[in-house]
């Protein structure tokens, strides 16, 4: 088979103005500066594309890359399928904004290589809510109903008839970042590329309840709770990685990719004790049972039939609760941050991703 070149194509944009948000936005610029920097040191890719909201940008990182403007109103499949056909994209790579920010350049360039032989093939770093897909042949995008996000990119390309692999699930594929709870947790980390590194040496972030619930890791005596859409394969990398007990709850797993979140479906056993009991004595009672919390408060929100902004989501990861609007997230942020142990909240990555990256952080101290 003729060798081709996977064409890396990064989607960087798509969140709102407020300050908060914008925080996020600037960490996934700097990501992803630092991914095409990684991939053109390995010489094993084609040139890349940029699909961006914020003109100029991919002339702004200092390389050799096209830039496609995000269309408007945003739809993740046209705009991918759009990209393919306009630019002749036999082997796609996609990167999602914020996705992969622990990858090296090394892996990246092993990768394309067993990738530019490859054929029928989609890989992915996640099945079931894919941030990076590469497939072959591009065609086959026009083979799937064409999805608003990317979540379930690699599993409708697999029920099209591609292979299905799926990258090791360590940090470095299944960390992505999506919130400010995200960017504290890539701040202690020692792998993050210079541009990502300068940026968050840059921002005011305060983790220090991250670094409280951090240090249970390694107390034997210690016990963390788990609480999300978490999978057995991070379960059994934190008995295997840390000396502390961990009371692990999985719920939701698959809440976006297959569309429940979107109609409302689905339900959470923390949510009905938390309607139960109120915020207050739920994170006490929290407090009876772990060291250090670790939430995906999305689920929760979903349970409760709630909506807030991502201005409100973002605002209630940092903890600051007097700029949320919306009354039930205000108190439920005011009380986890007077909790009385560390409490993380967060999106998926907070019970995915994020505690491999902790884990790894904790394995180095």
């Amino acid at each position: 088979m003729a060798e081709m070149l996977p064409t890396p194509i990064l989607f960087v944009g798509g969140l709102g103005n407020s300050a908060v948000e914008q925080l996020v936005a600037g960490a996934h610029r700097a990501i992803a500066f630092d991914t095409l920097d990684r991939i053109a040191a390995g010489g094993a890719f084609a040139r890349p594309v940029v699909v961006t909201d914020q003109p100029g940008l991919a002339r702004s990182w200092g390389g050799d890359a096209l830039e496609e403007p995000a269309g408007r109103p945003f739809h993740f499949g046209r705009q991918l399928q759009n990209v393919i056909h306009r630019h002749g994209v036999a082997f796609p790579f996609y990167i999602g904004g914020g996705a992969a920010p622990l990858l090296q350049a090394p892996f990246l360039a092993q990768l394309a290589r067993e990738l530019a032989v490859s054929a029928n093939l989609a890989v992915t770093n996640n099945y079931f809510s894919s941030d990076m897909v590469a497939f072959t042949p591009g065609a086959a995008i026009d083979t799937v109903p064409l999805p608003p996000t990317d979540n379930p990119l690699a599993r409708l390309l697999v029920e099209a008839g591609l292979q299905k692999r799926v990258l090791p699930r360590e940090a470095a594929t299944q960390f992505d970042v999506d919130t400010p709870t995200d960017l504290a947790i890539l701040q202690l980390h020692p792998a993050i590329g210079p541009r990502t590194r300068a940026y968050l040496d840059s921002i005011n972030l305060d983790s220090s309840r991250l670094r409280k619930a951090l240090a249970v890791f390694n107390n034997r005596d210690g016990q963390i709770i788990v609480a999300g859409r978490a999978g057995s394969h991070l379960w059994a990398q934190l008995e295997q990685k840390t000396a502390c007990r961990v009371r692990f709850l999985s719920e939701e797993r698959g809440l976006r990719g297959d569309g429940r979140e979107e109609v409302g479906n689905g339900g959470s056993i923390l949510g009905f004790y938390l309607q139960e009991v109120g915020p207050r004595r739920f994170f006490n009672d929290l407090a009876r049972l772990g060291d250090a919390a670790f939430i995906d408060s999305r689920v929760i929100f979903h349970h409760l039939h709630l909506h807030p902004s991502a201005k409100d989501r973002f605002l209630s990861d940092l903890g600051e609760d007097g700029e949320i609007e919306e009354p039930f997230v205000r108190e439920f942020t005011r009380e986890a941050v007077q909790a009385p142990i560390p409490v993380v909240l967060g999106g998926q990555s907070v019970v995915s991703g994020g505690l491999l990256a902790l884990l790894e952080v904790a394995g180095a101290q």
